[in-house]
């Protein structure tokens, strides 16, 4: 257990994700999310290798007793992560960042549907909170369109970029369930080869050759994505979920800055207020996930915590 270096190496990853969704935000002009969506995969196989072989778990890593687990996972992940990069074309990036924090509300919601897991009062209002969170961040952006007053591209992006926050929470869905037979460093693995082979699927749609710029962006999005998934995996071996967790919504304030400084985008107070609202749900669930966590650690054999 070290709690300082579990911190850092999440914070790292916050910041390399959204380094990342930066990279590949300033190429949607001209490149389609499929394509990025390749790139984004196919680049971070190499830095996720060179971890598994220094970590000696390169055997680990290739190894499945679920490869149909792994397709569906990567089917719905990859979908998540194309819906967000085109998302990223037409939404500010703060704004983007606040509604993809819909997926972690929606994991509570999925997981009672399709795992069983028993959701009681408080994770029921913290889902309630959440999601009136996200209807705040959403309602300029609807309510313009449908009054003719906005760029229908504008409420185009935000439910294209809910639905990538639907389709990410499903994945953590199938995540939850590989876990069970799977180790952490296939799965990482798997998902990027997955992703890339299922991402050429959508070279009939439009697929351009970069230019060098936008090459070099493109691949630096990929670098930097392996290199996010590795931080975030690595911090969970140093400290509780339930520690680290909450500094995911750390990425809102490099979002902030970087949509601010490179895109010229100034956040609404809506925006922030909804966000506020939506990190303050999430916050909640990590909670109340740590204090179950401590009930079933006390749990005598045959005793149900009350969640």
């Amino acid at each position: 257990m070290n709690p300082a270096r579990a911190i850092a190496l999440k914070l790292a990853s916050v910041a390399l994700f959204v380094a990342m969704s930066a990279l590949i935000k300033a190429t949607r002009v001209h490149v389609p999310p499929g394509e990025a969506v390749f790139f984004r995969s196919f680049f971070a196989i190499p830095v996720i290798v060179v971890w598994l072989v220094w970590q000696r778990q390169l055997s680990v890593g290739l190894r499945t007793r679920n490869p149909l687990g792994h397709f569906w996972r990567g089917l719905v992940g990859s979908t998540a992560m194309c819906l967000m990069f085109a998302g990223l074309g037409l939404l500010p990036l703060p704004e983007v960042t606040a509604i993809g924090y819909a997926a972690p509300i929606l994991v509570v919601v999925f997981a009672a549907m399709f795992l069983g897991e028993r959701v009681r009062l408080f994770r029921l209002a913290a889902v309630g909170l959440g999601l009136t969170g996200v209807l705040i961040v959403l309602s300029p952006r609807l309510s313009a369109f449908g009054s003719g007053e906005m760029d229908p591209r504008e409420a185009l992006g935000a439910v294209v970029v809910l639905a990538g926050a639907t389709c990410a929470a499903l994945a953590q869905v199938f995540v939850r369930k590989l876990v069970q037979s799977e180790h952490t460093a296939a799965i990482v693995f798997w998902f990027s080869v997955t992703a890339s082979v299922l991402s050429l699927l959508t070279l009939p749609f439009g697929w351009v050759v970069p230019g060098p710029g936008e090459a070099a962006m493109l691949v630096a999005a990929g670098l930097l994505g392996g290199l996010a998934q590795i931080c975030l995996t690595s911090a969970y071996r140093y400290a509780q979920a339930a520690m680290v967790a909450p500094f995911d919504y750390a990425s809102m304030l490099f979002a902030l800055a970087i949509g601010y400084f490179v895109f010229s985008e100034v956040p609404t107070p809506t925006m922030l207020g909804g966000a506020a609202l939506v990190i303050a749900a999430g916050v909640l669930i990590i909670w109340r996930e740590r204090q179950l966590g401590i009930e079933r650690g006390k749990a005598r054999p045959g005793m149900t915590p009350q969640g």
